[in-house]
């Protein structure tokens, strides 16, 4: 299977230089973060593995999702369980009928209206969501061809990485083998 990144976001910005939550509720991508996820698209297409996405339900994640979506002519599959960490403002979501209207041609089955847990997720409770998503993916076999479109946390807890925004990666959910495809800039 295959993990992306989302593109930079407005938080990504602001904490990158400050190490401090700047309270910005679920961001979009900044200009940057468009143009990295539309180099994640040419990258996934590139590879030809990719046979449906899920995602996030984070706005930045749901961006993402719909340019390599459009590049793909791929459905999209909302999934919480891919979300991030909730710990700063940024993991505060936007109610599911909102993201609806905004996004119509994605699959928003089974979310709640207010979807997102509250802001003290540990380490350890986004580690062991993870490696359930693992073990669930492994053991129904259908891992092959699928995009997770996720974020920083995710990613780390998933893979051990720690990875830039943009970042396409190829994972193995049975053996844990992880190939990094180039690097959005």
């Amino acid at each position: 299977m295959l993990l992306v990144r989302h593109g930079e976001s407005h938080f990504n910005v602001h904490f990158s230089k400050t190490r401090i939550d700047p309270g910005i509720a679920d961001p979009g991508l900044t200009r940057r973060g468009l143009e990295q996820a539309v180099a994640a698209a040419d990258r996934i297409a590139a590879l030809g593995r990719a046979k449906r996405i899920i995602t996030s339900p984070y706005w930045r994640t749901l961006q993402t999702a719909e340019i390599i979506a459009d590049r793909l002519g791929l459905p999209v599959s909302i999934e919480t369980q891919v979300r991030e960490r909730a710990f700063f403002a940024c993991d505060m979501g936007t109610p599911r009928h909102k993201l609806a209207a905004r996004w119509p041609q994605f699959e928003f089955v089974g979310l709640t209206d207010t979807w997102w847990p509250n802001l003290d997720e540990t380490v350890e409770q986004l580690d062991r969501r993870s490696a359930a998503f693992r073990r669930q993916l492994a053991e129904a076999g259908d891992w092959q061809g699928l995009l997770v479109v996720t974020h920083w946390g995710f990613i780390r807890a998933l893979t051990g990485e720690t990875v830039e925004n943009g970042t396409v990666l190829g994972f193995d959910p049975t053996s844990g083998s992880v190939e990094i495809h180039e690097t959005a800039a």
